[in-house]
């Protein structure tokens, strides 16, 4: 089959998270058709997770090319920016606080910046509860979409955005995520100027970070007064069952943790006592690195579909920027094929070199000694 012209080619997405959204709104700028398919119910079925910072060497390059630059200012906290370090003894080791007009990685929270980009696409652009289970058909086109639901529907170029445990991966490679080591567990804080006080003067306007070499806190400001916390351990994937709990035993999991960070502050300690609710367990995946594939001239991928890392602020940056460049080149290629090869030329390298530079790199996240930028020239207080 010719491969066709992507002005009168189907093309679907599938994921509405930032890359995949991103992806619909610059095909759109630029005339091209697109439907992106989502498994969830709708825009609000889940929580969307907690903060972003969006940089201004990828993210921000994506949202200009969308025409959301100036929206996302608008919603953006650059306040979001301030860093601070310290040690597990709560001893304050690093200060960044951002200067007036500082706008390099202003953070915005993951469930704002998804409405600022589905309310920019047509109505009827994302199809809501279209599980994908499989892509048939052959590899030159067209494909089909089989769906969780029984429903199929046929498609000239298929775009996987849809994350982590990509369903459209398999189509071009064999790989899978595999465990880190590394473990998360998310606690949230509401309403914290009021019933935490103690916690909000300790994380301030933007972030805070502690480690000892084997386990770590990081907590994040988050709008509407909210802050969530990530414990973050080298553990068993399954650690929780190995303990004999659910993560509904949260009085139990609190008890386990204090004991393991018994040696840290009791105002570090309280990142992890004082939640509301219970934690969330997140394992930290990642895609063997450097992840690439032969060329496939009707499927191609973008984001943690693509170049799963671990989570050290790259990941919806560089989603963002591989959606706005596979957009423009669809926007400006004579075929569908011609424009995957465009974008994979770019992307593959960059994800591979990424991945190189991050391999490892949820160990980083233990580690006790500053980050780079912070023994730099970095404001300190």
């Amino acid at each position: 089959m010719t491969s066709p012209a992507p002005h009168h080619a189907r093309i679907s997405v599938i994921g509405a998270g930032p890359g995949g959204l991103t992806c619909a709104r610059i095909l759109q700028r630029h005339g091209l058709a697109v439907t992106v398919y989502d498994r969830d119910a709708g825009p609000d079925a889940r929580n969307q997770g907690g903060t972003l910072d969006l940089r201004a060497d990828d993210g921000q390059v994506a949202l200009r090319e969308a025409g959301l630059l100036e929206a996302f200012f608008d919603l953006a906290r650059p306040e979001g920016q301030e860093m601070r370090q310290m040690n597990p003894d709560g001893r304050l080791l690093f200060h960044h606080v951002p200067g007036d007009g500082e706008l390099f990685k202003p953070e915005i929270d993951r469930g704002r910046l998804r409405s600022l980009l589905l309310d920019s696409l047509r109505p009827g652009t994302v199809q809501w509860s279209r599980a994908l289970t499989a892509i048939s058909g052959p590899a030159d086109g067209p494909r089909l979409l089989h769906f969780a639901d029984g429903g199929t529907v046929e498609t000239d170029l298929v775009i996987g955005a849809d994350g982590a445990f990509s369903r459209v991966r398999p189509a071009v490679s064999p790989a899978v995520p595999h465990y880190s080591g590394v473990s998360f567990l998310e606690a949230w804080f509401s309403d914290v100027d009021e019933r935490h006080p103690d916690i909000a003067d300790l994380v301030g306007q933007g972030s805070a970070a502690a480690a000892d070499g084997e386990r770590g806190l990081f907590a994040q400001r988050n709008s509407g007064d909210h802050i969530r916390v990530y414990i973050i351990r080298r553990t068993p994937a399954d650690w929780i069952n190995q303990n004999g709990l659910t993560t509904d035993d949260t009085d139990a999991i609190r008890a386990l943790l204090l004991k393991e960070y018994a040696h840290w502050s009791p105002g570090l300690r309280r990142l992890i006592s004082d939640n509301d609710g219970p934690y969330v367990d997140r394992p930290i995946h990642v895609l063997p690195a450097p992840h690439t594939w032969a060329h496939n001239p009707t499927v191609t991928l973008l984001g943690d579909a693509a170049h799963l890392m671990p989570p050290l602020g790259v990941g919806v940056n560089l989603a963002m920027l591989d959606a706005g460049e596979l957009a423009l080149a669809l926007a400006g290629a004579p075929t569908i094929d011609d424009a995957i090869r465009a974008y994979e030329h770019t992307m593959l390298p960059r994800s591979a070199e990424m991945a190189r530079l991050l391999e490892g790199g949820a160990e980083h996240l233990l580690s006790d000694e500053l980050p780079d930028f912070a023994r730099d020239d970095a404001p300190q207080s």
